[in-house]
């Protein structure tokens, strides 16, 4: 699927300093991101906070998103969880007629086998009207979701689409990436190793701090897609600092860190989640004035 080649990213949900939704700072981030070379906006994700997201918050803020987006580009939205059952009537209750695709993450917590994995996902994808997009985050989950897993359902499952490979294992990228289906994307959440996922054959990254440092980020993804190492390499380099320290602490306090620097929204997220430290932050800004 051509619309989801390219830098995604996930966005946050920025929150005023009561812990309300703080929905003018979130059409200013779709703004920037679309005015500054995003190709394509993820709603819902775990940068977004969505396990602390109501119902109904949800909802007003994708209709705010759709609205604001207005069509320009392509929308991806979360959907997952440990629950089969009701995955399964979210996806039945959700008005998906604006997305692009699904993105749902493999459970967490119960741990099921690589059998079980397999048959969640058959039973979300043949309830999913739209593309599905598998997020593997074993790092959150506690258990990965093995390359054998992922190939067995996009080789059987026709709406099965891609992956959100996100295990920040470069073995493991190279495994799918060697024996995925021809039209089975590959899509980083990695953003330390998305280059070289991408100078392999990746179709791109679902970013956190692709929204802060947009012009930058999406160059070195489509540099990197047409195969300039070098020009995307020195990008990276430029990058990597800030990459690092936004996930120092926690995502999404880190980025939203960051973007508070730039402007965009303050640095409130809800618990169980804390703000960025105060020593963290200075390294943030004081980074983020060399580049």
């Amino acid at each position: 699927m051509k619309s989801l080649i390219g830098m995604g990213v996930a966005l946050v949900t920025p929150f005023n300093a009561d812990g309300s939704v703080d929905y003018q700072s979130l059409v200013d981030i779709v703004e920037f991101n679309i005015n500054n070379g995003t190709d394509y906006l993820v709603i819902s994700g775990t940068t977004g906070e969505s396990v602390t997201i109501s119902k109904d918050e949800k909802l007003k803020i994708s209709n705010t998103i759709i609205k604001t987006n207005a069509g320009r580009l392509p929308l991806v939205i979360g959907i997952g969880g440990n629950n089969t059952a009701s995955v399964i009537n979210e996806l039945n209750f959700t008005d998906l007629n604006q997305f692009t695709a699904v993105l749902s993450v493999a459970p967490y917590y119960n741990k099921p086998t690589q059998e079980g994995l397999y048959q969640h996902f058959k039973a979300v994808a043949n309830a999913c009207p739209i593309p599905l997009i598998l997020y593997n985050v074993p790092g959150r989950t506690s258990k990965n979701m093995e390359p054998s897993t992922t190939l067995r359902l996009a080789n059987e499952i026709e709406n099965i689409i891609a992956i959100k490979e996100a295990g920040n294992n470069l073995d493991q990228y190279m495994e799918l990436l060697r024996r995925k289906p021809k039209d089975f994307l590959v899509i980083s959440g990695d953003d330390d190793l998305v280059l070289d996922v991408v100078l392999s054959g990746g179709a791109g990254v679902i970013s956190v701090i692709g929204q802060a440092l947009v012009n930058d980020f999406s160059k070195m993804i489509h540099f990197g897609l047409k195969g300039n190492k070098k020009i995307s390499k020195e990008i990276e380099k430029k990058v990597m600092p800030l990459i690092k320290l936004i996930f120092e602490e926690n995502n999404p306090a880190g980025i939203k860190a960051l973007l508070q620097n730039i402007g965009l929204c303050n640095d409130t997220v809800r618990l169980p989640l804390v703000p960025a430290s105060e020593q963290l932050k200075k390294k943030i800004a004081n980074t983020l004035l060399s580049l």
